[in-house]
């Protein structure tokens, strides 16, 4: 009797480790549902059969040249004291500012090899040398002067700027 109940165990096992569906199985379904619904969005998507059509920018040389507005021309104004140099006028353009005076007085003369009556200036506040390549009394012949040397080797950035000595 005992042997029928060992046969019939192990027959029963056997029946249900081999009714069970292998793990490979449930992975290949899992990736044919996901294909299946892969397909049937890609179906749904309208097909697009031509990339939009982009008209390229023509460039067009400049036939005239703009003026600056003076009035509207940026200005800082700061409490600066001359270290070197005859001295400052109302408007001056800085093209570099530097923490160490030794930095200022390099670029100083580099401007004055180049024929320009450079200047620094000293502003307390912020601890920094002002290398003024010009200065004049007037607003207009200050920016003339920025714009003439924002274009120059001298300042090579672009970075020049009005100072308004207060």
């Amino acid at each position: 009797m005992r042997k029928y109940v060992l046969l019939s165990t192990a027959l029963c096992l056997a029946f249900a480790f081999t009714s069970c569906g292998t793990k490979e199985d449930a992975y290949k379904k899992a990736y044919e549902k996901a294909k299946a619904q892969e397909e049937q969005q890609n179906q749904q998507k309208p097909v697009q059969d031509e990339a939009p059509v982009v008209t390229p920018l023509a460039e067009k040389p400049a036939d005239q040249t703009t003026v600056t507005n003076v009035n509207n021309a940026n200005v800082r104004s700061e409490n600066v004291t001359v270290v070197s140099g005859k001295g400052l006028q109302a408007y001056s353009v800085v093209v570099g500012s530097f923490s160490l005076k030794a930095n200022a007085e390099g670029l100083q003369s580099t401007l004055k090899q180049g024929g320009y009556d450079a200047q620094i200036a000293y502003n307390p506040q912020v601890n920094m040398y002002r290398v003024i390549a010009s200065t004049s009394d007037d607003k207009a012949s200050a920016v003339q002067s920025r714009d003439a040397i924002r274009g120059s080797k001298f300042n090579p950035k672009s970075d020049a700027w009005l100072l308004f000595k207060k």
